[in-house]
């Protein structure tokens, strides 16, 4: 049989909560990052024409360059995601071992 784990215990864990506290800091930021990022492309094709067909080198224009560059963004973004999840990693490992150190019955 499997264990079951005692989720109204891990839930009342003040190390959970700065847990979920750690990754919220990170992971609604980065989200919402992405998404103006993401969505800037098309919103200044549409109402910045004339900007985003300014030619950089050759017949490379500022739309070219801008969408390249959501790929490089999404690396990077990946990369600091990489990074905190091992924090975050960290941090579970330490409510894992602070749930082993409680007594069952409390």
């Amino acid at each position: 049989m499997v264990k079951q784990a005692p989720w109204e215990r891990i839930a009342a864990m003040p190390a959970f909560h700065a847990l979920l506290v750690a990754k919220q800091r990170f992971i609604i930021p980065a989200t919402l990052f992405f998404l103006v990022y993401y969505f800037a492309l098309p919103l200044l094709v549409g109402y910045a024409p004339r900007m985003m067909e300014t030619k950089v080198f050759g017949v490379i224009n500022v739309a070219y360059v801008f969408a390249l560059s959501q790929f490089l963004m999404a690396w990077i973004l990946a990369a600091f995601y990489i990074r905190a999840a091992k924090r975050f990693d960290v941090m579970a490992a330490g409510v894992v071992a602070e749930l082993d150190r409680q007594p069952q019955g409390e």
